[in-house]
């Protein structure tokens, strides 16, 4: 007898409640955009109005275009954004067209910490990074209030120490 494949496939495993993280990143990230976007498109502006070339308009509608695109694909980026606590690990979903799980045995978590720059702690949201034996993990959880966040990383600490001790 052959095993079907799941039909979920390995992004959305059997029995895993996914939480999702505060809509607030949503601002965040405009935020970001908006003053990555906004002064290149300030002074292309200033240029082409300047210069008075019409063909210089492109720039600032490219760019216009760009923040647009940038502003409508962060909405879905952040709710493509979840995590899940099972019994021996913790899952990180993110991403839509390059889609991304990663799992965190308890038992590999070094530390946990939490983190929040200015304009995080203005939108009231922290990341919680956790730090594991292999540089390459990307096991970080942007976007969570920050009451969450400080649970999430007390629970993880408390489970990364109970698995540790038993080994």
């Amino acid at each position: 007898m052959t095993e079907q494949p799941d039909p979920r496939g390995p992004f959305d495993p059997a029995g895993v409640v996914w939480q999702p993280v505060s809509p607030q990143l949503v601002t965040v990230r405009l935020v970001t955009i908006a003053i990555a976007l906004g002064i290149p498109l300030v002074l292309a502006v200033v240029a082409a109005a300047l210069v008075g070339e019409p063909a210089l308009w492109a720039v600032p509608a490219v760019l216009a275009v760009v923040g647009l695109w940038l502003a409508w694909l962060v909405r879905r980026q952040v709710r493509a954004i979840g995590y899940a606590e099972r019994d021996d690990d913790l899952l990180i979903r993110r991403g839509l067209l390059q889609r991304s799980l990663v799992v965190v045995p308890y038992g590999r978590m070094q530390f946990v910490d939490v983190q929040a720059g200015p304009l995080d702690r203005w939108c009231g949201v922290a990341r919680v990074q956790l730090h594991t034996a292999s540089a390459s993990s990307d096991a970080s959880i942007p976007g969570l209030v920050p009451a969450e966040a400080a649970r999430l990383r007390d629970r993880l600490a408390a489970r990364g120490e109970a698995r540790l001790a038993g080994l």
